[in-house]
């Protein structure tokens, strides 16, 4: 039995030389490469024609925390996108937001939330319990599940139908953990109208099976979601897969595809994972300027992001709850952007980070006006506003 038990384990130092000796013979990847990869897998690189659900899982999800930006990310990347098309697919429940990718909300085709939301349960339960699992100890978690489950079944409700609810169920405990206690650990979906384009506030959830009407996968393995991060952001390594999951210990999946991927190295020397048939445009490939909404994935998919973006503009377009809308010239962040609108007017509001040719000034204002006229088509007067000197 111990010799049978020594053959079977490899050691940790059988592998790691091996890593090392791959990666120093690899092919080196500039940052401008990496940059064109991702604009190019983000469709970023030139707006595509495919269908709107291609284009989603092609990216595999849209960061959504609010209803527009997945619109204005999807127009970004899109030829002749219109809202009514995207807020269609969800209305025919073809498409679904919820909580996915590092325990933040979403928009995914249905397909695809059947088959990952089991992959990323882990993550959201590692949320769950950060922050919610002590302000309910010593409860009965079955018992508390079994109910929403009821609750839910019988209609959709909003986290705060939940907590009112519970606290007639249960007056002396956290009706708010209760509540976001249910929205982790249940896979739930938001139910429209709410949630679609101008539609905020608070979305109605249901129950993710009951409204798809079929079931999760019973695959929790983390390999396909690897292979589809490579297809939609590589190349990237272990680090970058991790951050934009959430999930931890992905050395050892990585390594188990390893004989099915190509290994590239970064300026550094980094090693970066890569499908064999992905491509990897020229690095001189020009691009237009770009609009991205709030949270695009293409600027947080990364633990390394300065293949989009520099480290100190990095920290421009952070904000104490997210990160601001941003301007992309010549494939990398070069400002932000917002709309302000008045009762009759929408006035787009561009800040760059730094002195824009004229050439770029000009293409940069003739993208604001397209997006301006997608975003308030209502009839009302657009302009555009230069926050700083170009």
């Amino acid at each position: 039995m111990p010799a049978a038990t020594s053959k079977s384990v490899r050691p940790k130092s059988a592998v790691k030389p091996a890593s090392r000796r791959v990666a120093s013979s690899a092919p080196v990847l500039s940052t401008r490469a990496l940059n064109r990869a991702t604009l190019a897998r983000q469709l970023l690189l030139e707006r595509a024609r495919i269908p709107v659900l291609d284009a989603i899982e092609q990216v595999i999800a849209l960061q959504a925390q609010l209803p527009n930006p997945p619109y204005v990310g999807l127009w970004a990347r899109l030829a002749d996108f219109t809202k009514e098309s995207l807020t269609a697919l969800i209305e025919k429940r073809r498409v679904v937001r919820s909580t996915m990718m590092r325990c933040t909300q979403h928009l995914v085709t249905a397909r695809d939330y059947l088959q990952l939301r089991p992959v990323l349960q882990p993550v959201i339960t590692r949320s769950w319990k950060t922050i919610y699992a002590k302000r309910i100890a010593r409860m009965d978690l079955d018992e508390v599940l079994d109910t929403a489950r009821q609750l839910l079944e019988a209609d959709p409700r909003t986290i705060t139908e939940l907590q009112s609810l519970f606290s007639e169920r249960w007056p002396k405990r956290d009706a708010n953990a209760l509540a976001y206690t249910v929205q982790c650990l249940l896979p739930l979906v938001h139910v429209p109208p709410r949630g679609t384009w101008g539609r905020g506030g608070a979305v109605p959830a249901a129950l993710a099976e009951q409204w798809l009407r079929r079931p999760l996968s019973s695959d929790a393995a983390p390999e396909e979601l690897i292979v589809r991060y490579l297809g939609a952001f590589g190349p990237a390594s272990v680090a970058d897969a991790q951050m934009y999951s959430g999930l931890t210990g992905l050395r050892a999946p990585f390594e188990a595809l390893r004989p099915q991927l190509r290994i590239f190295r970064n300026e550094e020397g980094k090693e970066l994972f890569d499908l064999p048939d992905a491509p990897l445009p020229d690095p001189d490939t020009p691009v237009a300027p770009l609009f991205l909404p709030e949270y695009d994935n293409a600027l947080l998919a990364h633990a390394d992001r300065r293949r989009v973006v520099s480290d100190a503009n990095r920290t421009r377009i952070r904000t104490q709850n997210g990160m601001l809308p941003t301007l992309l010239v010549d494939g990398m962040v070069a400002g932000r952007w917002r709309i302000t609108r008045g009762r009759a007017s929408a006035v787009m509001e561009i800040e760059p980070y730094g002195r824009l040719s004229k050439r770029d000034r000009a293409a940069v204002t003739e993208e604001a006006l397209r997006l301006l006229a997608f975003t308030d088509d209502d009839g009302a007067t657009r302009d555009i506003r230069w926050l700083a000197p170009p």
